[in-house]
């Protein structure tokens, strides 16, 4: 499984309406997402991320789901879900994408709603989804425990939450053009997400809201813990059942103690689904 399956577009850092944020969008950042998002290997990826993450929600075959995809960027993930016959939402505070997107599941046949909104105040009711995706999108967003909580809140209970965002642990990334900066001292992270912003945009490859975050898997799940997800997967869970070598890979890091961790930082992203009770 890619532990990026493509950054499509970040997300504002605040909670305020999408409408006082710049929904625009740099022309290498939408030129480059819009051709990396309908290649045959970005397709291959999310439909293999979608498959893994209905096999560990392991609701009864041909149950139609109420799916929320954050950050949808240009939609491939959204489209991927509604083909099987779900119900599908995807948001993004980046404009010129979600029309993007919009025109592609309307050629694909599909009904989306997509819409232009902040992750940290989605325009839903409480408990509106059972499926809440936000590939690539937290560190993107400052105050990152407020979009957990609107995540939680529209969120079923019983229903599954994915996150894939960056990894610490790992020196290898793809936000910053910048050799090692996960382990960058945070300090020395700041001066390059203001450059990043401001006079040198291709340091974030030209995204108007760099990496704000670092996470860890361990981190996360133990944060998503306290706030009643009591089952959470990691990357070696949900491709559990891969079969052959990976498969066995896969089924000694899971078994072998110490090894998670060690495979953890091998990874240049953190991912994790959790179900919330």
């Amino acid at each position: 499984m890619s532990d990026k399956p493509l950054m499509e577009s970040p997300v504002p850092s605040s909670g305020s309406p999408s409408g006082s944020f710049d929904t625009s969008s740099h022309d290498r950042f939408y030129e480059y997402y819009a051709a990396e998002s309908a290649t045959p290997a970005t397709e291959r990826r999310f439909r293999v991320l979608r498959d893994h993450l209905l096999a560990a929600y392991d609701r009864p075959a041909g149950t139609k789901l109420d799916m929320l995809d954050i950050g949808c960027g240009a939609g491939t993930f959204s489209i991927l879900w509604a083909e099987l016959g779900h119900r599908v939402t995807g948001i993004d505070i980046n404009e010129p994408l979600i029309d993007l997107a919009r025109k592609r599941a309307h050629e694909a046949g599909h009904d989306i709603a997509f819409k232009v909104a902040s992750a940290t105040e989605l325009p839903f009711p409480d408990r509106s989804f059972d499926v809440v995706c936000s590939p690539e999108l937290l560190e993107h967003v400052q105050n990152w425990t407020q979009c957990i909580a609107e995540l939680t809140r529209v969120l079923r209970p019983g229903g599954m939450l994915y996150l894939s965002t960056t990894n610490r642990l790992c020196p290898k990334q793809q936000e910053f053009n910048l050799p090692l900066y996960s382990w960058y001292p945070p300090v020395l992270q700041r001066r390059y997400v203001r450059l990043a912003m401001t006079t040198r945009p291709e340091l974030a490859n030209y995204a108007k809201y760099p990496a704000f975050n670092w996470f860890t898997f361990f981190g996360l799940r133990r944060y998503l813990r306290g706030r009643g997800f009591t089952r959470c997967f990691d990357r070696f869970d949900l491709a559990g059942r891969s079969a052959g070598l990976k498969g066995m890979v896969f089924s000694a890091i899971r078994g072998i103690p110490g090894l998670r961790i060690v495979a953890q930082v091998a990874c240049p992203g953190t991912i994790i689904a959790a179900i919330k009770d």
